[in-house]
């Protein structure tokens, strides 16, 4: 049997037009001979609707849609979809996150999500109702188990600590399936395929029942989902993997056997790079925008985020806007210049120093007797930021901002300044690896997009003379190497220091860190890449002890 994984970019809440999607997936599946042919999880939806779900009248169409696509599939396959479904029971939550099965014109029967995420961004059992038993679909002389996403992520033997106390996969094995099928929605974190292949090999050569993994491909606001739907037989070996960060119809024969050879994953800098572009992409997209436009000072930060804008809309549609203040270099405003040549986007250059004479003038009197300080530089940066904001209300222009994780974290940033923006392209990128993309980028392409002076100078915010970052923060191989503990691994300040961090600049940072919490609140959407990042999965309260 031909079983065809439709690794489709849904909209959230675009019932009509993920519909087409599925259809048009659905009719090249055909042509190749499927027999059974699934979507992602939630598919006609998007993943994930969120609050949407609290709409009666949004569930309400989502069914009617569903009907539509039933009859549009009269003729063809069988068609396993990702949608919500209504609990009938009157118990419990409204609804069901389902795959239901479309075949001759109507919808046979629904199959319901067991195990519902509340860990990081997922905030499932908020909506949904979970299945009580195992969901088994008997199909053309084959019984496959029927799972959804967080279903697979509950093996006793490969987790350490199970996070469920059910198994869905190993109720599976008990009804003797032939198969299993997962409906996904599975964000991207770097390095995350390999360990999905690992860990569904592992847990299909124990059950000796092959499984079928259908992601989504896409950005959906902070998600981004890479795809990479793949098959393993029954010993654990791989059959077949579609494409990364693309969409796809990856075709599956459960009955030939043999194992294919793919690529490794891809390195780190080349996973996120590609991620971010197409986030970049889909957020752009998705919001109604066409344009977007970013400050260029000539860092590195401000280089990658225009490479990545370049590469996800085209040069035609991306402007650099330079702003220069009697603080910048001409160093730094040439490798704009020359940034802007290699990636052959327009730029305008806006001084700044007529509205910082306005503002000192204006506020001398109050300030008199007081030094000046971080208020006066906060003062450029916001005199920045009010500037990008009207090019975005004049020309209808997406703004990106360009801070990385690692200022993020600490609060290395101006609210009302650089925080301004539509989007916060890197924000989950620390400042090391926004090195090792950008390096990565001049050894992989030709010519080279990165000038080499900006990665070779010291990172200044360049808001007085002569200042690098370094004045205010401790050297980025050190920070981020804290922070990483410290964010991700949860680690507190006893257990970093006893990995040799020296004390005083350990508490310092994680200080930094809980004082920027209202920053970070007020920040700009992100695009999540790492295990924990600052956006949905991120809860900490603001008011604090």
């Amino acid at each position: 049997m031909k079983i065809a994984l439709l690794q489709i970019n849904p909209t959230v809440g675009d019932l009509e037009g993920n519909a087409k999607l599925i259809l048009e997936a659905t009719r090249r599946a055909e042509a190749q001979g499927a027999e059974l042919v699934l979507t992602p999880e939630l598919a006609l939806m998007g993943y994930l609707p969120r609050d949407l779900l609290l709409k009666p009248a949004f569930v309400q169409k989502c069914g009617e849609q569903l009907r539509k696509l039933a009859v549009e599939l009269t003729k063809g396959p069988a068609l396993l979809v990702g949608c919500a479904e209504p609990n009938t029971s009157h118990v419990g939550r409204a609804l069901h996150n389902s795959a239901a099965l479309l075949q001759n014109g109507r919808m046979l029967r629904a199959f319901h999500k067991t195990l519902l995420p509340t860990y990081d961004v997922f905030d499932e059992d908020r909506y949904f109702e979970p299945a009580r038993e195992a969901q088994v679909l008997d199909f053309k002389g084959l019984r496959l188990g029927v799972s959804i996403c967080e279903d697979l992520w509950n093996d006793r033997d490969f987790w350490q600590r199970r996070r469920y106390h059910t198994d869905p996969v190993e109720q599976l094995a008990v009804a003797r399936v032939d198969a299993i099928v997962n409906l996904s929605a599975s964000p991207f974190v770097v390095g995350k395929q390999r360990l999905r292949q690992r860990m569904l090999a592992r847990m299909a050569a124990r059950h000796a029942v092959p499984i079928l993994y259908c992601n989504q491909v896409g950005g959906n606001d902070d998600l981004i989902f890479d795809g990479r739907s793949f098959a393993v037989d029954a010993k654990g070996h791989l059959l077949v993997r579609g494409a990364a960060f693309a969409p796809d119809v990856v075709m599956v024969d459960l009955n030939v056997p043999g194992t294919i050879s793919v690529p490794e994953v891809d390195p780190p800098e080349e996973e996120i790079f590609a991620a971010l572009t197409l986030g970049l992409r889909d957020f752009v997209r998705k919001c109604g925008f066409s344009k977007v436009h970013l400050g260029l000072s000539g860092g590195i930060d401000s280089t990658l985020v225009a490479i990545l804008a370049v590469e996800a809309l085209g040069a035609d549609n991306v402007m650099g806007v330079l702003m220069p203040s009697p603080y910048s270099s001409k160093g730094s405003v040439d490798d704009a210049l020359d940034l802007a040549k290699r990636l052959g986007i327009k730029t305008y250059t806006v001084p700044i120093s007529g509205p910082m004479e306005a503002f000192t003038g204006a506020l001398a009197p109050v300030f008199a007797g007081s030094p000046p300080g971080v208020t006066e530089e906060n003062i450029q940066a916001r005199i920045r930021g009010t500037l990008l904001m009207a090019l975005s209300n004049k020309f209808g222009s997406m703004l990106l901002t360009t801070g990385n994780k690692s200022e993020l974290a600490v609060g290395y940033c101006t609210l009302y300044g650089d925080m301004n923006g539509g989007l916060a392209v890197i924000s989950d990128v620390p400042k090391t690896m926004v090195y090792r993309i950008c390096q990565w980028l001049n050894r992989t392409r030709q010519p080279t997009p990165v000038p080499v002076a900006c990665i070779d100078k010291p990172p200044s915010a360049e808001l007085r003379a002569n200042q690098t970052d370094q004045d205010s923060l401790p050297p980025y191989d050190q920070l981020d190497a804290i922070l990483e503990l410290h964010i991700e691994q949860h680690q507190a300040a006893e257990q970093i220091i006893a990995r040799g961090q020296p004390a005083e600049i350990v508490n310092r940072v994680i200080n930094l860190v809980r004082g920027a919490e209202f920053k970070r609140k007020q920040a700009a959407p992100g695009l999540k890449v790492t295990d924990r990042a600052f956006g949905s999965g991120w809860r900490m309260p603001i008011a604090r002890k």
